[in-house]
């Protein structure tokens, strides 16, 4: 009997270990494809369109970066995302502490109301946000691309905040009562320090939505100037040339410094996860 669950044990890991090599050979392989293709020129695409490289054709980066004016757009992307997420952050680990700690009646009905904002898509507020936006006078300007930015972070790092914060004793809030700060103190040296795990989930998480967002800076801007990385990658890439080794050449960069922070950065976000799941 042990042999025959042995075997069985055998096969589910074999079928295990077979899915995810296709799962990681149809992942990787196009990225794979996407970085030796940048550095050959366009004609050799053309003629052969999985071939390697004769040999590294580095002027599709310097073309690249100059006719699609990747300086500004990755300035942007950088002021948009680190802004918008680091005041996504502070504004929900103020509300989570909120939210877990003081038992008002009120409380749930507006974490209720901040979580249904986890069902509202872009795309069903995009008119009527543009709509105000015009009317407020602050289209086509970087605040009204963070605010959206901002709005839209809100409840999944509320979420992640208020079910942390949930598992911190009340003890330790009690006895800097007694002591005599404040809940603002508590709230800087006490809470915040404890959420330490959860606020760098909340960081990664954040920064990549944003930094990959598309649609608002898309609908909400129209000057060149305020436009970020995607939208410029999508602009070069939809008309501007027909270069494929340009075009590629630009994906690379657009894709490479998301690369790199996720696997800076994966373990952090894993361990918070897991940390808001142990608290909740």
């Amino acid at each position: 009997m042990s042999s025959e669950i042995r075997q069985k044990n055998v096969g589910w890991n074999l079928a295990a270990y077979i899915i995810m090599i296709i799962f990681t050979v149809l992942t990787v392989g196009p990225l794979v494809w996407l970085l030796y293709s940048s550095v050959k020129p366009h004609f050799d695409i053309i003629r052969n369109v999985f071939g390697l490289p004769k040999t590294f054709y580095v002027q599709n980066y310097v073309q690249a970066w100059n006719l699609a004016h990747l300086g500004i757009l990755m300035l942007n992307s950088i002021f948009y995302s680190t802004v918008a997420t680091a005041i996504t952050t502070l504004l929900a680990l103020a509300a989570g502490y909120g939210f877990a700690k003081f038992k008002y009646k009120i409380s749930g009905f507006f974490y209720f109301f901040f979580i249904m904002g986890l069902l509202i898509t872009v795309h069903s507020v995009l008119v009527p946000l543009f709509v105000m936006e015009t009317r407020l006078r602050i289209d086509d300007t970087r605040l009204g691309v963070i605010l959206p930015y901002v709005a839209f972070g809100l409840p999944f790092s509320i979420y992640l905040a208020t079910s942390y914060i949930r598992g911190i004793p009340d003890s330790l809030e009690a006895a800097a009562v007694i002591d005599g700060a404040s809940y603002l103190r508590i709230f800087k040296d006490i809470i915040i320090p404890i959420c330490t795990p959860v606020v760098a989930t909340m960081l990664i998480f954040s920064f990549l939505a944003n930094w990959n967002e598309l649609i608002f800076v898309l609908t909400l801007t129209s000057k060149a100037t305020l436009r970020s990385l995607p939208v410029g990658v999508l602009a070069f890439a939809g008309g501007k040339t027909r270069n494929y080794g340009l075009q590629f050449a630009v994906l690379v960069i657009a894709t490479l410094p998301m690369i790199m922070f996720y696997v800076f950065s994966h373990n952090q976000l894993a361990r918070g996860f897991a940390a808001g799941a142990l608290k909740e």
